[in-house]
């Protein structure tokens, strides 16, 4: 098997291509809005949820080129979630993957077109695209990404972030928040890639969704730790941002001690959830590890 950092540079490398083709032109009108939504999507990011995406579709012999639809389709929406969380409405940040936010380097109405833009067409990939053999399963994948996305996945855990501001919240509550507006897509991100291939029956993709869960949460609590203890420049956006707003954090609720012995945990149980697998669930074992492992 080939080593674990080549595979990611790998398919780093050829989902940025995909990445490329599946964004309007640069050159068709409107140019300045095609402009903002390639400057908002390409040459940055880790490409977790693709990554996730891609090792699914691995453990459930997809078609590549299937995978590759359904991951963009994932990322153009974690993309667009930028993009309006910076804004500042929101979070109102100026620093994302490196460089100036896109209300920044171009201002907040294209900002907040880049977002619904990426929105749509996030939706259109799956629509133009063959990702399964039964229609009923590509209806499913849809509903997947809509629910993930919308006021009982993402940007309801965000809208339930927005009214936290200056709160403390009990670590239920945290959870629910976090397993909306980060670990939905996350979640969303692997059982795409698994619906991509064929012959995983109802238990295997709850044990993947669980899975999912567990790393989207641990995602969540090294991204709080790290906003305590990293700095800017290594993080690619700016460092302590979370306090300096009064928001509640893992780091703020438990400490940073025992923030990480919960990234620990939920490690060890989406460890578990994937010991039926085998061998065909090294990639996701992996990621998992670099997830709670990450310096950025």
């Amino acid at each position: 098997m080939t080593d674990f950092h080549a595979w990611v540079s790998a398919h780093q490398l050829h989902f940025e291509d995909v990445l490329k083709h599946s964004l309007p032109a640069p050159e068709l009108a409107p140019q300045r809005l095609h402009a903002a939504m390639r400057y908002s999507v390409l040459d940055g990011g880790k490409r977790v949820r693709p990554l996730l995406a891609f090792a699914a579709g691995e453990l459930a012999e997809a078609e590549r080129k299937r995978v590759d639809i359904a991951a963009a389709a994932v990322e153009l929406i974690h993309a667009y979630s930028l993009v309006h969380d910076d804004m500042p409405c929101m979070d109102d940040d100026v620093l994302r993957r490196g460089k100036s936010t896109c209300h920044v380097e171009y201002d907040e109405a294209t900002a907040l077109l880049v977002g619904d833009s990426l929105q749509s067409l996030a939706f259109q990939l799956l629509a133009e695209h063959t990702l399964s053999d039964n229609p009923a399963g590509q209806l499913q994948m849809v509903r997947l990404l809509a629910l993930a996305s919308g006021s009982r996945g993402m940007a309801g855990g965000q809208a339930f972030d927005l009214a936290s501001v200056g709160k403390q919240l009990a670590l239920p509550e945290l959870e629910f928040m976090h397993i909306h507006k980060t670990g939905a897509l996350i979640r969303a991100a692997i059982l795409l890639g698994a619906h991509c291939g064929n012959g995983l029956g109802a238990a295997q993709l709850d044990r993947l969704d669980h899975f999912g869960k567990c790393v989207g949460l641990a995602f969540q609590v090294v991204d709080d730790v790290l906003d305590a203890e990293a700095d800017t420049a290594t993080l690619g956006k700016t460092a302590g941002k979370d306090a300096e707003r009064n928001k509640p954090t893992y780091v703020s609720l438990l400490g940073v001690a025992q923030a990480k012995k919960m990234a620990a945990d939920l490690h060890a149980e989406a460890m578990e959830s994937l010991s039926e697998f085998g061998a065909k669930a090294q990639r996701l074992r992996e990621l998992a590890d670099f997830i709670v492992i990450r310096k950025y």
